[in-house]
């Protein structure tokens, strides 16, 4: 299956533009991956992940990517498999599972991670400071489910606002938003749950939002509307920029 759907490169070019990509790493970012028996694609996503941890520079002494792997076979994993509410593998997590990945961060949403990591380390979000202020009211949980492919090239700026959102809302201590950015081939349960037949797919809270990339204001105000159980009220959102399955 995995050799379908993605290619793992990690070749020394690849390697090399991640190191020279990650050289502006400023604080440490700890990555966790969920793996256990009879998952196709849990080696290459260790081996993805580790490579992160390879390029990432060294401040004294210490990596700034650091990785933790936890496996579901393994009963002394259990408690961190329960902690961040992770049910399959492969999973990523970032920032306790508020940042997470279902099924392998291959293909085109590698430069989505990278980019991911960078603004954790550094910080800063990048959002809109009314974005920030929104966020920061939040007190009902939102779940962003950002269904992809490995091959959609919209796919990683759809996943990285989704991130952003969790992040700031991480960051200002509300804690209100997941992101979980869900692989369509490795969770096909999922995207027939949602009926997707682009990507990316954007569902908040168990409903279906965008179809293509959101704009910033428009992706808040339906987080606010899904913490207010107001989103049966908004339409579908389709933006046009999206890859078919």
């Amino acid at each position: 299956m995995a050799g379908r759907f993605y290619e793992l490169d990690l070749s020394p070019s690849f390697m090399e533009e991640l190191r020279e990509t990650l050289a502006e790493m400023v604080e440490p970012v700890r990555i966790d991956v969920f793996v256990g028996p009879n998952c196709e694609t849990c080696e290459d996503t260790v081996r993805l992940i580790r490579a992160f941890e390879e390029a990432a520079p060294e401040v004294r002494g210490r990596k700034l990517v650091e990785v933790r792997v936890f496996d579901k076979s393994n009963p002394d994993h259990a408690s961190e498999f329960a902690r961040q509410g992770i049910e399959r593998v492969p999973s990523v997590t970032l920032i306790d599972g508020y940042i997470r990945y279902t099924g392998i961060p291959a293909g085109e949403e590698v430069r989505g991670l990278v980019e991911t990591i960078l603004r954790i380390s550094e910080g800063d979000s990048g959002l809109e400071e009314e974005t920030k202020r929104v966020l920061a009211s939040l007190r009902k949980r939102v779940y962003i489910e950002t269904i992809v492919t490995p091959s959609c090239p919209y796919c990683p700026y759809a996943v990285l606002l989704a991130n952003m959102l969790a992040y700031e809302s991480w960051k200002q201590g509300a804690k209100a938003v997941i992101s979980d950015t869900v692989e369509a081939y490795e969770n096909p349960d999922i995207a027939d749950k949602y009926a997707v037949m682009s990507v990316p797919a954007i569902a908040l809270n168990g409903k279906m939002a965008f179809v293509g990339v959101p704009y910033e204001e428009d992706f808040i105000d339906y987080i606010v509307a899904a913490a207010e159980g107001r989103l049966d009220e908004l339409v579908l959102k389709d933006f046009g920029d999206a890859t078919s399955l």
